[in-house]
């Protein structure tokens, strides 16, 4: 070994990589974001922002959430502990995060696009329990830091994208994230450091009794991270207002950065003004620099989206009516999906966040006084699903617009199978496994089921239109493809009895086996399904069923508010 050569001494440890990952890796540019001083700074925005700014320059890009937590994935979390599951269009449940990539670049990631430290550990040892690593004793480096290298190529072989972007998740000093924290700063000698672009998202707080932005917790976590190794090339400064050049020049100074490298970035009143804001702030310019990345950017379409946002004039109050909502994070698709279909029909929505809990029939009138209408998210577990039903009941019977989903449709259906059918002792097995009324039952594929994780039918399925119907109209097509998170269905045994009581089963599986949406004719909106319309909802491309329950909620709210 020629020490002359003075090579790092992590060099020593690199697996060699093999001829087809070094073509993705000579061929990809790599953008990493980290988070300092605190959590919850907007990691996840900034990371999307960018992704939608390096389209809009005309590059083809993946994003992908390296997530520090040891839970396989969050499939199996409350969602009160971290927030709803994302669940791509192949079937990954993921962190919400990866809601807001897709929803701010329009592009669909997969089963690579989140990493979780369980996942990582669960794979090495896996391997270890095969022999894979051929007796070695395993360790963090590089067994550890070379499954999650593995992992970022493999995202890019399989999107072919020009520029991977990957959040590492949780803050600079968190013991749970050190190994992914090692995996980069390899991974950026791996791939070349001109190919490797590292931004740190740092908070900048005001001191009110000084009456002054305070630079120094983000000197100190840029020091944190270069201990670690890794020398940032963009600061984000997260900040309630303007920190001002002078704070800016200071952190450069400090930080070893280029002055137009430390990047501002302030609450705004509108999420999706993120990017623009950042592009002033030029973002993109400082990483473009950095990659050597050509392309002149075009924001003409995202500004016309924020101007017909901006514009709206039209209010309505909508009511979500759901288990989860002391956290608004546990339905955070559904919300934006619903403002979604606000823009779409130029209209602000309010969201009244009901806990299903105080639903009853006598609470029912004053909890749903001026209500557009009523959305009935998805959810699990029995708890709180009576005021569920009665809110479905009163929607019904009051013909206020309404949508159920997952959790939400089968909620429709038991109070129509109670109310209308006669069937009062209608329930689901989740429920109630030994009831002889189970309008909501497993699938038979289910039933033997042992592991809660990653077992529910996930990711798109198709389904088939009835034509006719109002879902046909809204869609505008005979088949569809959404994505599931769910392990109970529809009943077939109770099929007729629906239908001869006015209840359209209107979306079915394409083999006709299972009820996928349902929909009561002659109402304003009265529609459930089984499926989660809102992971595929974009902010300037409203998903057809929240367009029209928004444009129908928001007519209903103008004919009653006369």
């Amino acid at each position: 070994m020629d020490l002359k050569k003075k090579r790092p001494f992590f060099v020593f440890c690199h697996r060699k990589s093999s001829k087809k990952e070094k073509n993705y890796m000579n061929h990809t540019k790599y953008v990493f974001v980290t988070g300092g001083v605190v959590s919850g700074l907007g990691k996840g925005i900034v990371a999307a922002s960018l992704g939608r700014l390096l389209r809009q320059r005309g590059y083809s890009i993946a994003v992908q959430k390296l997530d520090p937590y040891m839970n396989v994935d969050p499939g199996t979390m409350n969602p009160l502990e971290h927030g709803e599951v994302y669940v791509t269009e192949d079937g990954a449940e993921t962190d919400l995060d990866l809601g807001h990539y897709e929803r701010f670049t329009g592009v669909n990631l997969t089963k690579y696009s989140n990493l979780t430290s369980g996942k990582v550990f669960y794979s090495v040892i896996e391997k270890e329990r095969k022999g894979e690593y051929l007796g070695k004793t395993v360790q963090i480096i590089p067994h550890v830091t070379d499954e999650t290298k593995r992992f970022i190529r493999k995202n890019a072989e399989k999107t072919k994208a020009d520029i991977v972007i990957t959040e590492i998740g949780g803050t600079i000093g968190d013991i749970e994230s050190r190994h992914f924290l090692e995996a980069i700063r390899q991974f950026s000698f791996d791939v070349g450091r001109e190919n490797c672009c590292f931004i740190h998202v740092c908070l900048v707080p005001y001191i009110t009794g000084s009456n002054e932005y305070k630079s120094k917790p983000t000197q100190h976590s840029v020091n944190e991270l270069q201990g670690i190794g890794i020398t940032p090339d963009v600061i984000v400064l997260r900040s309630d207002g303007p920190v001002g050049e002078e704070i800016k020049r200071k952190i450069a100074r400090f930080c070893n950065v280029d002055a137009d490298c430390v990047v501002s970035d302030i609450t705004l009143k509108c999420l999706y003004d993120t990017p623009v804001a950042l592009h002033k702030e030029g973002l993109d310019k400082a990483v473009a620099r950095k990659l050597k990345l050509g392309g002149r950017i075009d924001l003409k379409e995202w500004r016309a989206f924020l101007k017909s946002v901006k514009s709206a004039k039209k209010t309505v109050d909508i009511a979500l009516v759901g288990k989860y909502v002391t956290l608004h994070d546990a339905y955070l698709s559904v919300a934006e999906a619903l403002n979604a279909g606000g823009y779409a029909c130029g209209a602000r929505v309010n969201i009244r966040w009901v806990d299903s809990e105080t639903v009853t029939a006598q609470t029912a009138p004053v909890i749903f006084a001026g209500v557009g209408g009523i959305i009935i998210p998805g959810g699990f577990g029995n708890r709180a699903t009576e005021g569920m039903i009665q809110s479905c009941r009163y929607a019904r019977e009051n013909d206020i617009p309404c949508l159920g989903i997952c959790l939400g449709m089968q909620m429709m259906a038991i109070e129509f199978a109670r109310d209308v059918c006669g069937l009062k002792g209608a329930t689901s097995g989740e429920f109630e496994p030994q009831s002889d009324c189970k309008i909501i039952d497993l699938m038979n594929d289910q039933k033997n089921i042992e592991n809660m994780g990653g077992t529910m039918r996930l990711g798109a399925y198709d389904c088939v239109l009835k034509p006719g119907s109002a879902v046909y109209a809204m869609y505008s097509r005979p088949q569809i493809a959404e994505r599931h998170r769910h392990r109970y269905e529809f009943n077939n045994a109770y099929r007729e009895i629906f239908e001869q009581n006015g209840m359209s089963l209107c979306g079915q599986s394409p083999d006709g086996k299972l009820v996928e949406i349902m929909e009561l004719p002659g109402k304003s909106f009265y529609v459930g399904c089984q499926f989660h319309p809102e992971f595929k909802s974009r902010p300037d491309e409203a998903h057809p069923l929240f367009a029209e329950f928004v444009k129908k909620s928001v007519q209903h709210s103008m004919e009653t508010n006369k």
